[in-house]
Protein backbone atom coordinates (compact mmCIF):
# COMPACT_ATOMS: atom_id res chain seq x y z
CA UNK A 1 0.00 0.00 0.00
CA UNK A 2 2.04 3.02 1.76
CA UNK A 3 3.96 3.91 4.43
CA UNK A 4 2.96 3.64 7.81
CA UNK A 5 3.32 7.91 8.27
CA UNK A 6 0.11 8.23 5.77
CA UNK A 7 -1.75 5.62 7.90
CA UNK A 8 -2.26 7.79 11.08
CA UNK A 9 -5.38 10.24 11.60
CA UNK A 10 -5.32 12.48 14.37
CA UNK A 11 -8.37 14.96 15.32
CA UNK A 12 -7.73 17.70 17.58
CA UNK A 13 -10.74 19.44 18.87
CA UNK A 14 -13.48 18.47 16.26
CA UNK A 15 -16.42 19.58 16.35
CA UNK A 16 -19.56 19.99 14.29
CA UNK A 17 -22.62 22.36 15.16
CA UNK A 18 -25.93 22.14 13.28
CA UNK A 19 -28.02 25.24 14.12
CA UNK A 20 -26.69 25.43 17.16
CA UNK A 21 -26.71 22.23 18.93
CA UNK A 22 -23.17 20.70 18.96
CA UNK A 23 -23.61 16.68 16.97
CA UNK A 24 -19.75 16.70 17.33
CA UNK A 25 -18.50 18.42 20.60
CA UNK A 26 -14.52 18.77 20.65
CA UNK A 27 -13.74 15.19 19.67
CA UNK A 28 -9.94 14.37 20.39
CA UNK A 29 -8.16 10.90 19.74
CA UNK A 30 -5.19 9.25 17.01
CA UNK A 31 -5.43 6.39 15.53
CA UNK A 32 -2.22 4.39 14.95
CA UNK A 33 -0.98 2.90 11.42
CA UNK A 34 -2.50 -0.19 11.00
CA UNK A 35 -4.94 -0.03 14.25
CA UNK A 36 -8.38 -1.36 14.24
CA UNK A 37 -10.55 1.59 16.08
CA UNK A 38 -14.46 1.57 16.98
CA UNK A 39 -16.51 4.49 16.80
CA UNK A 40 -19.07 3.31 19.40
CA UNK A 41 -22.16 4.53 21.12
CA UNK A 42 -25.87 4.74 20.59
CA UNK A 43 -27.91 6.49 17.85
CA UNK A 44 -27.39 10.25 17.50
CA UNK A 45 -24.73 10.39 19.58
CA UNK A 46 -22.12 11.77 16.64
CA UNK A 47 -20.19 8.74 15.71
CA UNK A 48 -21.27 8.64 12.31
CA UNK A 49 -20.67 12.40 12.02
CA UNK A 50 -17.45 12.01 13.11
CA UNK A 51 -16.31 9.74 10.23
CA UNK A 52 -18.04 11.83 7.59
CA UNK A 53 -15.90 14.79 8.84
CA UNK A 54 -12.76 12.55 8.49
CA UNK A 55 -13.77 11.28 5.01
CA UNK A 56 -14.64 14.75 4.21
CA UNK A 57 -18.05 14.45 3.29
CA UNK A 58 -19.07 16.76 6.56
CA UNK A 59 -17.47 20.29 7.24
CA UNK A 60 -15.56 20.86 10.33
CA UNK A 61 -16.86 23.74 12.29
CA UNK A 62 -14.02 23.45 14.77
CA UNK A 63 -10.93 21.66 15.06
CA UNK A 64 -8.30 20.02 12.31
CA UNK A 65 -8.29 16.56 11.18
CA UNK A 66 -4.68 15.25 10.18
CA UNK A 67 -3.80 12.33 8.08
CA UNK A 68 -0.62 11.60 8.47
CA UNK A 69 1.73 14.94 8.10
CA UNK A 70 -0.78 16.56 5.99
CA UNK A 71 -3.93 18.77 7.53
CA UNK A 72 -6.79 17.44 5.80
CA UNK A 73 -9.51 20.10 7.10
CA UNK A 74 -10.33 21.59 4.35
CA UNK A 75 -9.20 18.87 1.88
CA UNK A 76 -11.99 17.30 -1.32
CA UNK A 77 -12.85 14.22 -0.14
CA UNK A 78 -10.86 12.45 -3.20
CA UNK A 79 -7.75 13.98 -1.99
CA UNK A 80 -7.33 12.55 0.83
CA UNK A 81 -6.09 9.22 0.49
CA UNK A 82 -8.64 6.95 2.07
CA UNK A 83 -11.79 4.98 0.95
CA UNK A 84 -15.12 3.99 2.59
CA UNK A 85 -18.04 1.67 3.47
CA UNK A 86 -21.32 1.98 3.71
CA UNK A 87 -24.41 0.92 5.15
CA UNK A 88 -26.45 0.55 2.18
CA UNK A 89 -23.47 -0.88 0.52
CA UNK A 90 -24.49 1.93 -2.40
CA UNK A 91 -23.90 -0.47 -5.35
CA UNK A 92 -25.30 -0.09 -8.93
CA UNK A 93 -28.03 -2.12 -10.01
CA UNK A 94 -27.02 -1.48 -13.66
CA UNK A 95 -23.45 -2.71 -13.24
CA UNK A 96 -22.25 -6.37 -12.66
CA UNK A 97 -19.85 -7.41 -9.45
CA UNK A 98 -16.97 -6.44 -11.51
CA UNK A 99 -17.53 -3.44 -12.61
CA UNK A 100 -18.98 -2.18 -9.49
CA UNK A 101 -15.53 -3.17 -7.93
CA UNK A 102 -13.26 -1.48 -10.63
CA UNK A 103 -15.90 1.65 -10.84
CA UNK A 104 -13.58 3.93 -8.85
CA UNK A 105 -10.52 2.28 -10.96
CA UNK A 106 -11.87 3.61 -13.82
CA UNK A 107 -13.06 6.85 -13.00
CA UNK A 108 -9.33 7.34 -12.18
CA UNK A 109 -8.35 6.59 -15.42
CA UNK A 110 -6.27 3.43 -14.42
CA UNK A 111 -5.21 1.12 -17.26
CA UNK A 112 -7.21 -1.49 -17.71
CA UNK A 113 -4.48 -4.36 -17.60
CA UNK A 114 -3.54 -3.06 -13.94
CA UNK A 115 -7.85 -2.79 -13.04
CA UNK A 116 -7.53 -6.67 -14.23
CA UNK A 117 -5.28 -7.49 -12.17
CA UNK A 118 -6.22 -5.65 -9.02
CA UNK A 119 -9.53 -7.23 -9.46
CA UNK A 120 -8.31 -10.82 -9.49
CA UNK A 121 -6.36 -9.83 -6.35
CA UNK A 122 -9.29 -8.54 -4.83
CA UNK A 123 -11.84 -11.38 -5.68
CA UNK A 124 -9.50 -14.02 -4.73
CA UNK A 125 -9.54 -12.00 -1.13
CA UNK A 126 -13.17 -11.46 -0.39
CA UNK A 127 -14.35 -15.01 -2.30
CA UNK A 128 -16.15 -13.36 -5.26
CA UNK A 129 -14.03 -14.81 -7.71
CA UNK A 130 -17.14 -16.77 -9.14
CA UNK A 131 -19.60 -14.04 -9.04
CA UNK A 132 -18.05 -11.20 -11.14
CA UNK A 133 -20.73 -11.77 -13.92
CA UNK A 134 -23.69 -11.28 -11.80
CA UNK A 135 -25.69 -8.13 -10.88
CA UNK A 136 -26.24 -6.93 -7.23
CA UNK A 137 -29.77 -7.94 -7.46
CA UNK A 138 -28.68 -11.56 -7.91
CA UNK A 139 -26.57 -11.74 -4.48
CA UNK A 140 -27.36 -11.84 -0.77
CA UNK A 141 -26.83 -9.49 1.84
CA UNK A 142 -23.49 -10.83 2.91
CA UNK A 143 -22.04 -10.98 -0.74
CA UNK A 144 -22.85 -7.51 -1.30
CA UNK A 145 -21.42 -6.44 1.12
CA UNK A 146 -18.11 -8.20 0.36
CA UNK A 147 -18.54 -5.88 -3.48
CA UNK A 148 -18.23 -2.98 -1.21
CA UNK A 149 -15.55 -4.17 0.64
CA UNK A 150 -13.71 -4.92 -2.48
CA UNK A 151 -14.67 -1.95 -4.18
CA UNK A 152 -12.54 -0.07 -1.24
CA UNK A 153 -9.39 -2.81 -1.14
CA UNK A 154 -9.06 -2.40 -4.77
CA UNK A 155 -8.47 1.31 -4.38
CA UNK A 156 -5.13 0.45 -2.21
CA UNK A 157 -5.80 3.28 -0.03
CA UNK A 158 -4.08 3.02 3.44
CA UNK A 159 -7.03 3.95 5.40
CA UNK A 160 -10.45 2.44 5.36
CA UNK A 161 -13.74 3.83 7.02
CA UNK A 162 -16.65 1.41 7.68
CA UNK A 163 -19.94 3.20 8.26
CA UNK A 164 -22.42 0.42 10.56
CA UNK A 165 -21.52 -1.87 7.63
CA UNK A 166 -22.84 -4.75 8.64
CA UNK A 167 -26.08 -3.51 10.30
CA UNK A 168 -28.15 -4.90 7.42
CA UNK A 169 -27.30 -8.39 7.97
CA UNK A 170 -28.92 -10.89 9.86
CA UNK A 171 -26.93 -12.33 13.03
CA UNK A 172 -25.14 -15.16 11.67
CA UNK A 173 -24.04 -13.75 8.65
CA UNK A 174 -22.54 -10.24 10.80
CA UNK A 175 -20.66 -13.01 13.20
CA UNK A 176 -19.03 -14.20 9.88
CA UNK A 177 -18.77 -11.25 8.07
CA UNK A 178 -16.60 -9.75 11.66
CA UNK A 179 -14.32 -11.94 11.31
CA UNK A 180 -13.41 -11.43 7.95
CA UNK A 181 -13.38 -7.81 7.75
CA UNK A 182 -10.91 -8.43 10.71
CA UNK A 183 -8.65 -10.70 8.66
CA UNK A 184 -8.70 -8.59 5.98
CA UNK A 185 -7.46 -5.51 7.68
CA UNK A 186 -4.90 -7.59 9.45
CA UNK A 187 -3.63 -9.01 6.35
CA UNK A 188 -3.46 -5.96 4.20
CA UNK A 189 -2.03 -3.44 7.58
CA UNK A 190 -5.21 -1.02 6.53
CA UNK A 191 -5.96 1.54 9.23
CA UNK A 192 -9.85 1.09 10.12
CA UNK A 193 -11.95 3.09 11.70
CA UNK A 194 -15.18 1.66 12.28
CA UNK A 195 -18.68 2.86 13.26
CA UNK A 196 -20.92 0.73 15.48
CA UNK A 197 -23.71 1.26 17.70
CA UNK A 198 -23.22 -2.99 18.37
CA UNK A 199 -21.23 -3.44 21.23
CA UNK A 200 -20.89 -7.07 20.43
CA UNK A 201 -18.73 -5.70 17.23
CA UNK A 202 -16.75 -3.27 19.14
CA UNK A 203 -15.21 -5.77 21.88
CA UNK A 204 -14.70 -8.68 19.12
CA UNK A 205 -13.37 -6.60 16.38
CA UNK A 206 -11.61 -3.28 18.02
CA UNK A 207 -7.90 -2.87 19.10
CA UNK A 208 -9.24 -0.08 20.53
CA UNK A 209 -12.96 1.49 21.43
CA UNK A 210 -13.42 5.18 21.42
CA UNK A 211 -16.90 5.52 22.93
CA UNK A 212 -18.88 8.11 22.77
CA UNK A 213 -22.25 10.22 24.46
CA UNK A 214 -23.74 13.07 23.49
CA UNK A 215 -21.08 14.15 21.14
CA UNK A 216 -18.79 13.51 22.98
CA UNK A 217 -15.95 10.92 23.87
CA UNK A 218 -16.58 9.06 27.35
CA UNK A 219 -13.97 6.79 27.27
CA UNK A 220 -11.48 5.68 25.03
CA UNK A 221 -9.41 2.86 25.88
CA UNK A 222 -8.86 -1.55 25.02
CA UNK A 223 -12.37 -3.43 24.77
CA UNK A 224 -11.06 -4.84 28.48
CA UNK A 225 -10.83 -1.14 29.93
CA UNK A 226 -14.15 -0.29 28.86
CA UNK A 227 -15.63 -3.68 30.27
CA UNK A 228 -13.49 -3.88 33.23
CA UNK A 229 -12.73 -0.25 34.55
CA UNK A 230 -15.67 1.46 33.13
CA UNK A 231 -14.89 5.82 33.18
CA UNK A 232 -18.77 6.51 33.28
CA UNK A 233 -22.30 5.39 34.65
CA UNK A 234 -23.06 5.34 31.11
CA UNK A 235 -19.92 3.45 29.73
CA UNK A 236 -20.58 0.96 32.20
CA UNK A 237 -24.45 0.66 31.21
CA UNK A 238 -23.62 0.29 27.43
CA UNK A 239 -21.05 -2.16 27.19
CA UNK A 240 -22.30 -5.76 28.89
CA UNK A 241 -25.44 -8.08 27.99
CA UNK A 242 -27.36 -8.22 30.31
CA UNK A 243 -25.95 -4.46 31.69
CA UNK A 244 -24.52 -3.77 34.62
CA UNK A 245 -26.30 -3.38 37.54
CA UNK A 246 -26.44 0.33 38.99
CA UNK A 247 -28.11 0.92 42.06
CA UNK A 248 -28.52 4.18 44.09
CA UNK A 249 -26.26 3.81 47.70
CA UNK A 250 -27.75 5.72 50.92
CA UNK A 251 -26.28 5.90 54.59
CA UNK A 252 -27.34 3.60 57.14
CA UNK A 253 -26.14 3.43 60.72
CA UNK A 254 -22.76 1.25 59.55
CA UNK A 255 -22.13 2.78 55.93
CA UNK A 256 -23.55 3.04 52.40
CA UNK A 257 -26.53 0.74 51.48
CA UNK A 258 -28.55 -0.44 48.69
CA UNK A 259 -31.60 1.38 48.65
CA UNK A 260 -34.31 -0.52 50.67
CA UNK A 261 -31.94 -2.47 52.21
CA UNK A 262 -30.66 -0.38 55.26
CA UNK A 263 -29.64 -3.72 57.38
CA UNK A 264 -26.42 -4.60 55.35
CA UNK A 265 -23.84 -1.61 54.67
CA UNK A 266 -22.29 -3.03 51.55
CA UNK A 267 -19.26 -0.07 51.70
CA UNK A 268 -18.19 3.06 53.61
CA UNK A 269 -20.00 5.89 54.89
CA UNK A 270 -18.36 7.89 52.17
CA UNK A 271 -20.16 6.22 49.41
CA UNK A 272 -23.69 6.91 50.25
CA UNK A 273 -25.27 8.96 47.56
CA UNK A 274 -23.68 7.73 44.90
CA UNK A 275 -24.60 4.41 42.68
CA UNK A 276 -22.96 1.13 43.26
CA UNK A 277 -22.39 -0.78 39.91
CA UNK A 278 -22.13 -4.51 39.89
CA UNK A 279 -21.33 -6.64 37.09
CA UNK A 280 -24.21 -9.57 36.75
CA UNK A 281 -21.50 -12.56 35.78
CA UNK A 282 -19.23 -11.35 39.31
CA UNK A 283 -22.64 -11.63 41.70
CA UNK A 284 -22.68 -15.22 43.79
CA UNK A 285 -26.15 -16.37 44.95
CA UNK A 286 -25.42 -17.70 48.17
CA UNK A 287 -28.35 -19.46 50.88
CA UNK A 288 -30.42 -17.49 53.06
CA UNK A 289 -28.29 -18.40 56.29
CA UNK A 290 -25.04 -17.82 54.16
CA UNK A 291 -22.91 -14.45 54.23
CA UNK A 292 -23.98 -11.46 51.73
CA UNK A 293 -26.91 -9.40 51.00
CA UNK A 294 -30.59 -10.19 51.38
CA UNK A 295 -32.88 -10.28 48.11
CA UNK A 296 -35.23 -12.08 47.08
CA UNK A 297 -35.03 -14.11 43.75
CA UNK A 298 -38.23 -12.90 41.29
CA UNK A 299 -37.70 -14.95 38.04
CA UNK A 300 -35.16 -16.45 36.06
CA UNK A 301 -35.09 -16.67 32.19
CA UNK A 302 -32.80 -19.46 30.60
CA UNK A 303 -30.34 -18.57 27.56
CA UNK A 304 -28.81 -21.83 27.06
CA UNK A 305 -25.20 -21.34 28.01
CA UNK A 306 -26.43 -19.14 30.97
CA UNK A 307 -29.31 -18.46 33.40
CA UNK A 308 -30.39 -14.79 34.16
CA UNK A 309 -31.42 -14.43 37.66
CA UNK A 310 -33.72 -11.45 38.09
CA UNK A 311 -33.62 -10.47 42.42
CA UNK A 312 -35.01 -7.82 44.53
CA UNK A 313 -32.52 -5.78 46.61
CA UNK A 314 -34.61 -3.86 48.89
CA UNK A 315 -36.28 -0.98 46.26
CA UNK A 316 -34.04 -1.90 43.58
CA UNK A 317 -33.71 -5.24 40.85
CA UNK A 318 -30.54 -6.88 40.02
CA UNK A 319 -29.58 -8.90 37.74
CA UNK A 320 -27.02 -12.24 38.31
CA UNK A 321 -25.70 -14.17 35.35
CA UNK A 322 -24.84 -18.02 35.86
CA UNK A 323 -23.88 -20.63 33.72
CA UNK A 324 -25.78 -23.73 32.32
CA UNK A 325 -29.10 -24.48 33.54
CA UNK A 326 -30.04 -22.68 37.32
CA UNK A 327 -33.14 -23.17 38.43
CA UNK A 328 -33.72 -21.08 41.87
CA UNK A 329 -37.44 -21.37 41.81
CA UNK A 330 -37.49 -23.13 45.01
CA UNK A 331 -35.61 -20.77 46.84
CA UNK A 332 -36.83 -17.13 46.49
CA UNK A 333 -35.01 -15.55 50.07
CA UNK A 334 -31.03 -16.00 49.35
CA UNK A 335 -27.63 -13.81 50.20
CA UNK A 336 -25.62 -12.00 47.19
CA UNK A 337 -22.24 -12.17 47.72
CA UNK A 338 -19.44 -10.13 45.41
CA UNK A 339 -15.71 -9.35 45.57
CA UNK A 340 -14.73 -5.66 46.46
CA UNK A 341 -12.59 -5.95 43.03
CA UNK A 342 -16.24 -6.14 41.21
CA UNK A 343 -17.73 -3.11 43.15
CA UNK A 344 -17.61 0.12 41.13
CA UNK A 345 -18.82 3.55 42.15
CA UNK A 346 -20.25 6.29 40.19
CA UNK A 347 -21.25 9.72 41.18
CA UNK A 348 -25.05 10.68 40.97
CA UNK A 349 -24.50 13.87 39.95
CA UNK A 350 -22.36 12.84 36.33
CA UNK A 351 -21.70 10.03 36.56
CA UNK A 352 -18.15 9.96 37.05
CA UNK A 353 -15.75 6.62 38.51
CA UNK A 354 -15.03 7.40 41.94
CA UNK A 355 -11.74 5.79 43.80
CA UNK A 356 -14.05 3.69 46.50
CA UNK A 357 -13.75 0.37 47.68
CA UNK A 358 -16.83 -1.89 49.07
CA UNK A 359 -16.54 -4.18 51.72
CA UNK A 360 -15.39 -8.26 50.77
CA UNK A 361 -18.64 -10.06 51.66
CA UNK A 362 -17.46 -14.06 50.18
CA UNK A 363 -14.36 -13.31 53.32
CA UNK A 364 -16.95 -12.72 56.25
CA UNK A 365 -20.40 -14.20 57.25
CA UNK A 366 -21.83 -11.71 56.28
CA UNK A 367 -24.51 -8.79 57.29
CA UNK A 368 -27.09 -10.24 59.49
CA UNK A 369 -31.10 -9.65 58.47
CA UNK A 370 -31.89 -9.41 62.20
CA UNK A 371 -32.91 -6.37 63.71
CA UNK A 372 -32.04 -7.13 67.10
CA UNK A 373 -28.69 -9.01 66.24
CA UNK A 374 -27.91 -5.66 63.83
CA UNK A 375 -27.92 -3.20 67.30
CA UNK A 376 -25.70 -5.16 68.60
CA UNK A 377 -22.62 -5.31 66.19
CA UNK A 378 -19.71 -3.86 67.41
CA UNK A 379 -17.22 -1.45 64.83
CA UNK A 380 -15.46 -2.67 61.60
CA UNK A 381 -12.13 -2.43 60.36
CA UNK A 382 -12.94 -1.20 56.79
CA UNK A 383 -12.60 -4.23 55.10
CA UNK A 384 -15.55 -6.07 56.74
CA UNK A 385 -19.33 -5.62 56.15
CA UNK A 386 -20.14 -4.07 59.83
CA UNK A 387 -21.14 -6.59 62.54
CA UNK A 388 -19.11 -9.47 61.25
CA UNK A 389 -16.69 -11.78 62.66
CA UNK A 390 -14.02 -12.20 60.75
Amino acid sequence: MTDNNNKRIRLEGVSKVWRDVPAVDQASFEVMPGEFVILLGPSGCGKSTTLRMIAGLERVSAGRIHIGEREVTSMPPGDRGISMVFQSYALFPHLNVADNIVFGLRSRKVPKPERQVRLDKVARLVGLENYLDRKPAQLSGGQRQRVALARAIISEHPICLMDEPLSNLDARLRGEMRREIKSLQQRLGMTVIYVTHDQVEAMSMGDRVILMQDGRIVQDGTPGDLYNHPATAFAASFIGSPAMNLVPLVASRDGAAIEGEPRCAIAPHRAAGCQLGIRPEDIHIEPAEAAGVPAEVLDEEYLGADTIIRLRVGKQELRARLPGVMSLSGERSCRLQWTPKAAHFFASEDGRRLDLQGYDFAAARGCDSREDEAQTSTAHDGNYPPGVNR
